[in-house]
């Protein structure tokens, strides 16, 4: 038996948060139904480890292999393909033999007569929260084929973001890493055969320029000390990275990056669209608005973000109205969204109207990423080539001078 933490709301709508015992997860959620409860989170805690297993938290299958098989699934599903056909077709056709088994699982648990959401939901290293909560809204209102469109179209914007945003840092860090190890190089190999020829011409007494000693006294430093700086340079990032990883980290660490300069822009308008296009994708599939922002923070990719949207959650539970809620963080909501979102649910439209907005920040984070490698990409050059004029001033300073001494 494992033990599920659960997340819960019953007929009240009192908020329960607490433990239960159950083979399975399919297992927990379904006792918890039949207690009249609605799950808002339910997770698997690892009695060993301490670690739990969410919904969505990892992905065991490639982003454009789960967007290949949702369009297909599409396609078939409108076509008037039965979804046990149309899934043994397309395990047949599965790339990886992980995926290929997962489709087969959840053509057995559907033979079975198992829900295909619920199937779905058996396996959270593939299958998110979206994906499962939009799937039974298909379900529940016999739309699966159109859900599964936008499913597909969810995905890959979500994808094209993620890649623009990888693609425009590896530049930067690609130069960050050249100028370290050219600064390593130069202090350990350069420096000192230099400062020998230096002293070997001008004398162990010479005085030299103050730029030189301090240049010589740090090559000094790293060659002295080296087996004690590696080990600290690589637990510093070895502990920075797990701490990254924990909760307290991971808040900390992202609400850096929303105040940091340069980025800080770029990480609001990624988080925006990832809100907004999961949120009208959800709202679409007529999964319910607290539903829907709840499995939307899980999906936007930021704590900060995380943790405002379940607040805004539990307030709309209470009955104010979610446009009232945003505007009020002006922080990581531009008012665009809240006065948008307004008209949306004046009108009974909001999720075509949030889709322009998730449009509208994705073109904005296009027009971002561009402004961020061109302004980078001087920035660290005017830094090497800094780093590079203060070390050829520290050898060419008392070379010069010594020249000067000959002639006199």
């Amino acid at each position: 038996m494992a033990t599920f933490e659960f997340l819960a709301v019953n007929d009240k709508k009192d908020t329960i948060s607490s433990t239960i015992e159950a083979p399975d997860r399919m297992s927990a959620i379904n006792t918890l139904k039949t207690r009249n409860l609605k799950i808002i989170n339910i997770s698997e805690k690892d009695s060993k480890s301490g670690k739990k297993f969410s919904f969505g938290s990892k992905k065991g299958v490639k982003t454009e292999e789960l967007v290949m098989f949702t369009r297909q699934l599409s396609a078939m599903v409108s076509a008037g393909v039965p979804i046990l056909r149309a899934l043994s077709s397309m395990a047949q056709h599965a790339e990886s033999a992980s995926f290929r088994n997962t489709i087969n699982a959840v053509t057995k648990d559907i033979e079975s007569g198992m829900p295909f959401a619920d199937a779905l939901a058996k396996h959270p290293n593939s299958f998110n929260d979206v994906y499962i909560n939009m799937v039974a809204a298909g379900e529940a209102g016999g739309i699966l084929d159109d859900i599964l469109k936008r499913l597909a179209l969810q995905q890959e914007k979500n994808a094209s973001i993620r890649k623009k945003v990888k693609s425009a840092m590896t530049y930067p860090m690609v130069l960050i890493f050249i100028t370290i190890g050219a600064f390593f190089g130069l202090m350990i190999f350069v420096i000192p055969a230099i400062g020998k020829t230096i002293k070997d011409l001008a004398g162990e007494d010479a005085e030299l320029p103050l730029i030189t000693q301090i240049m010589l006294s740090i090559s000094n430093f790293m060659l002295s000390f080296w087996y004690i700086l590696i080990p600290i340079i690589a637990g510093g990032v070895w502990l920075l990275i797990h701490y990254i990883k924990t909760p307290t980290g991971k808040r900390k660490f992202h609400k850096f990056l929303l105040k940091a300069p340069i980025v800080s822009k770029i990480i609001k308008k990624v988080a925006i669209a990832r809100f907004t296009r999961t949120f009208s994708a959800l709202i679409g599939a007529g999964v319910a608005v607290l539903e829907a922002l709840n499995v939307t923070s899980r999906a936007v990719g930021n704590t900060v973000y995380e943790e405002s949207l379940q607040k805004a959650a539990k307030r709309v539970q209470n009955g104010e109205v979610l446009s009232k809620i945003i505007s009020e963080d002006g922080d990581l909501y531009p008012p665009m969204v809240a006065q948008m979102l307004s008209v949306g649910e004046e009108t009974g439209q909001t999720d075509k109207v949030l889709v322009k907005v998730a449009d509208f920040y994705e073109e904005e984070v296009d027009t971002a990423i561009a402004g961020l490698s061109s302004t980078i990409e001087p920035v660290m050059i005017v830094f090497m080539g800094g780093m590079v004029g203060l070390i050829a001033a520290s050898v060419m300073m008392p070379i010069t001078g010594l020249a000067n001494q000959i002639k006199s």
